[in-house]
């Protein structure tokens, strides 16, 4: 699937949650009005938004977090799955999307991209529940009831390598960050 239709599926879920994005996905996420409200930017730190959002949901425990992060930035802070399972912030879902590739740099092959299984890797650091999809019309149907579900939750997402040279870099965020977050995660 493409990654703006898995990014429309997941806005579509939202449901007023607190979300993070990370790198290639905040472009879309930002086009499906998924950054409307009460979210966060995780751009020029590959590996920080799942730490960001063990953050948020630790310290906004009645407020749903939704984590989208990509492969790549992922394996920068594997340890991150011990972390999260370890805290066991029910309010917390994380869902990544895999497409195999670093591709806010060009689209090199990520370590061990035709054999991790990152829903694996989560279950065994001991996430409450974990799955994988690779077909738009079934995560449709499935991801609202999941992020209703207690977590941690992990959701690993195929999705195809964008080529289209936006990267999540490049994209207009507020004139004062400090104060659009503080207003966004306040609202």
């Amino acid at each position: 699937m493409k990654r703006t239709d898995a990014i429309e599926i997941i806005a579509a879920a939202k449901s007023g949650a607190i979300s993070v994005a990370t790198m290639s996905a905040v472009a879309d996420w930002y086009k499906t009005d998924g950054a409307k409200e009460r979210h966060v930017d995780n751009v020029g730190c590959m590996g920080g938004a799942a730490p960001i959002g063990l953050g948020l949901a630790l310290a906004q425990p009645d407020r749903k977090v939704i984590v989208i992060d990509g492969d790549g930035s992922l394996l920068m802070q594997l340890g991150v799955l011990a972390s999260i399972a370890g805290a066991r912030p029910s309010n917390l879902h994380h869902v990544l999307l895999v497409n195999r590739v670093y591709e806010t740099s060009g689209n090199q092959p990520i370590p061990g991209g035709d054999s991790v299984d990152f829903a694996g890797l989560a279950r065994s650091a001991g996430y409450q529940r974990t799955e994988s999809f690779s077909d738009a019309g079934v995560l449709a149907e499935r991801l609202s009831s999941i992020f209703d579900q207690p977590g941690p939750t992990f959701v690993a997402i195929e999705v195809d390598p964008e080529t289209d040279g936006v990267s999540g870099s490049q994209v207009a965020r507020p004139a004062d960050p400090a104060g659009h977050l503080r207003s966004q995660l306040t609202s």
